[in-house]
């Protein structure tokens, strides 16, 4: 009897079976001990589709969301409006597909698609080159880490505190290998040893705050160190780009931007240089030329990546399953445009702003100061009780609170402000956390 999953008749698989000499499906498997073979499973009966759909979509409804709860948490990924056409064109055909394209020849549309995310990065921070993509910010930072260490030849890499601490993770792990040293330094006490490849700094920090990024660019550059600047994209829309301070790598985290939050991932990791270290910078980079006809053609250039040199020569192993996110990336800031992109930065500025004031008057609350006390969309409250019980109260609320980082900052409170926050969010959640401080 055939499967109504599979498209093979009764017939076409006594066929195959034949051809390779055997009688039945059972001759197959008869290797597996038949105890083995069809274990009695306990499972409900099976269920129309009808009735599937209704189940998962029971099952769906008993997560907290953004989309059927306030959400106030950050932390690196960000609940921001996506536009419609970002969905439609990056589900076409052309793009969505489980092929994998690193070679050479792979497709002029592919290809043109990453060359315009390249020119959108160097746009944004202000850059002279930037390549294809990253996996995510995190790794991102890393790589900048190792490129760092290439172009001075120093195995000292130089972290400020207040850089995310899951960022921290990851570079900690990419440095084992390669034996490099990483130095955990704060604003107070900024000494680089001589053997210093980079200071790496958060803007805005893990925080919320804006560094001092013109003071940390003197004093890398003063000890032969080079700036590395881990941006956030949105915050560009409104504050100068990294290489207006002198950094010499920028990387991103781009979720931010035309990615959902998707539980962590997939997301994009943006990475630019200035053009004299491009031939260190990892991962691939889109070209434009013209081809024997004399027409504009886009190739993949300097690929100085496993596949294509001996391993231990490589920049990196990038691969390209970051290809539809930069996509993704790629269209909703041609979507949005500068003056798109600016109207959200302001909005999550001021909305941010308007939640702090509301809640740093709550009685048991105060906001707390960071870098230099300018803050984009995301800010520190110190809270009367743990932040993990205020966050339990805030979910019977409907409501997701702000990341607990007591690790970092007692009864610390990370509060995340954007776009799609509206006033009667903020006051709800002003509202509840008045209710649960002095309880």
């Amino acid at each position: 009897m055939a499967s109504p999953f599979t498209p093979n008749t009764d017939h076409q698989r006594r066929l195959m079976l034949s051809a390779i000499g055997a009688e039945s499906l059972e001759d197959l498997f008869k290797d597996i001990p038949a105890s083995h073979r069809n274990p009695r499973l306990d499972l409900p009966s099976a269920m129309s589709e009808p009735d599937l759909n209704l189940h998962a979509s029971k099952l769906a409804a008993l997560n907290a969301d953004a989309g059927h709860y306030s959400s106030f948490i950050g932390a690196g990924s960000y609940w921001h409006h996506i536009p419609a056409i970002v969905n439609s064109i990056t589900s076409r055909g052309e793009f969505m597909t489980a092929y994998t394209p690193y070679q050479p020849e792979v497709a002029q549309g592919t290809l043109q698609a990453a060359y315009e995310f390249q020119s959108m990065v160097c746009q944004l921070t202000g850059m002279d080159v930037a390549n294809a993509g990253m996996y995510d910010g995190s790794t991102s930072i890393a790589e900048a880490a190792l490129m760092a260490c290439r172009v001075t030849r120093r195995d000292r890499v130089a972290i400020l505190n207040s850089v995310s601490p899951l960022y921290r993770d990851v570079l900690d792990t990419y440095v084992q290998a390669p034996g490099l040293l990483v130095d955990e330094i704060t604003s107070s006490n900024l000494s680089l040893s001589e053997d210093t490849a980079c200071l790496i700094v958060q803007q805005p920090n893990f925080f919320g705050y804006m560094e001092d990024l013109q003071s940390f660019s003197e004093i890398a550059h003063e000890a032969g160190a080079l700036l590395v600047v881990s941006v956030d994209p949105m915050s560009l829309g409104m504050f100068k780009p990294p290489a207006d301070y002198g950094a010499d790598i920028v990387v991103a985290e781009g979720q931010s931007m035309g990615i959902p939050m998707s539980y962590g991932g997939p997301y994009v990791g943006i990475f630019a240089c200035r053009q004299e270290y491009v031939r260190q910078m990892p991962g691939r980079i889109v070209g434009k030329t013209l081809d024997t006809r004399g027409k504009e053609a886009y190739v993949l250039t300097l690929q100085a990546r496993e596949q294509h040199i001996r391993r231990e020569r490589a920049t990196s192993n990038i691969c390209t399953s970051v290809a539809l996110i930069s996509l993704m990336f790629t269209v909703y800031i041609a979507a949005m445009g500068k003056q798109g992109i600016k109207k959200v930065s302001e909005l999550c500025y001021h909305k941010s702003h308007y939640a702090a004031s509301l809640i740093n008057n709550i009685p048991g609350y105060s906001l707390l100061s960071f870098g230099t006390g300018t803050f984009f969309r995301e800010f520190v409250v110190q809270c009367p009780r743990p932040p993990s019980e205020i966050n339990e109260f805030l979910l019977k609320r409907k409501i997701i609170g702000g990341l607990d980082i007591s690790e970092q900052v007692e009864r610390g409170l990370l509060v995340c402000v954007t776009e799609m926050n509206t006033k009667d969010d903020i006051d709800a959640l002003a509202k509840a956390l008045s209710d649960v401080g002095g309880r």
